[in-house]
């Protein structure tokens, strides 16, 4: 399907184990991709609203959009983002919605935290990458206006240069760059006095266990675990066995993890709470 019509591939109800990943779920539903990588993907504010109901239905609590402009690119400005926002909103979308505040949307650091301010419709939540200039500031606009942060740190993949964090970047350039444990730990400790509003968020680069092998959030701060194409399903089984949220959608991979094409978010949402159960009762039945 294309931008219009209704989502196929979600059940509207999630049984069993399927259902535990429900509130930890979130749904990626366009990313970076156009309207030539697949039907799937959701490209007008319509299309986006009905994606979105589709994936609520099959077990999402929460949707990430990138807001764009007719043309197809992304942007921040408020004429785009705000419009954005109230179509889901408009359409019934009643779980809290996301908005990435990336390079990709405004290359000067010093523009995003303008256009924050300038938002007249705020998300509940902005994705923040941490090894991106400016990070920090971006942040801290961001909390300003009551919008939650998802920190946003890579696990693995090349050496980073950290672009926003301040202290701590010599030593995490040391250990390997932006692309771990040290870099992890010190966002963690900045988010620990964020109590319920800053939220880790790891991107698994490969598919490899090894990369979260001890990590965790600290106490009080939730975390969320994803990864992008070959890495998306193997980091939300990861993701099930460590006890943190989880990301899914055509923004991120495109093929269900049966190598079949996805119809839809829902449908890949509804494989999500398939493979969180499978996953969440290996783990379990390991102990």
């Amino acid at each position: 399907m294309s931008g219009t019509g209704k989502e196929r591939g979600g059940t509207g109800k999630q049984r069993g184990g399927a259902g535990r990943v429900a509130a930890r779920l979130q749904v990626a539903l366009n990313g970076a991709r156009g309207a030539g990588e697949g039907a799937s993907v959701p490209m007008s504010p319509r299309a986006l609203a009905e994606s979105a109901l589709g994936a609520v239905a099959a077990g999402a609590r929460e949707v990430l959009v990138h807001p764009r402009t007719p043309c197809g690119r992304e942007s921040l400005s408020p004429r785009v983002v705000g419009p954005t926002l109230e179509a889901l909103r408009g359409a019934g979308v009643s779980v809290p919605l996301s908005v990435p505040v990336s390079v990709a949307a405004e290359p000067d650091p010093a523009g995003r935290p303008a256009r924050v301010r300038s938002w007249a419709v705020l998300p509940e939540r902005a994705v923040v990458r941490w090894a991106e200039p400016g990070a920090r500031a971006l942040a801290s606009a961001l909390l300003e206006r009551g919008v939650a942060v998802d920190a946003v740190v890579p696990l693995g993949g090349p050496r980073q240069v950290p672009g926003g964090a301040g202290a701590g970047a010599a030593d995490w350039a040391d250990a390997g760059g932006w692309a771990g444990a040290a870099a992890w730990a010190d966002v963690g400790a900045w988010a620990a006095g964020y109590a319920g509003r800053v939220r880790l968020v790891g991107e698994l680069v490969e598919a490899d266990p090894a990369l979260v092998e001890g990590l965790r959030g600290p106490p009080g701060v939730s975390w969320l675990l994803f990864g992008r194409d070959g890495a998306a399903w193997p980091a939300l089984r990861l993701a099930a066995r460590c006890g943190a949220g989880a990301r899914i959608g055509v923004g991120d991979v495109l093929l269900l993890p049966d190598g079949r094409p996805a119809r839809s978010n829902a449908e890949l949402v509804a494989a999500a709470g398939r493979e969180w159960a499978r996953a969440a009762t290996a783990t379990a039945g390991s102990r």
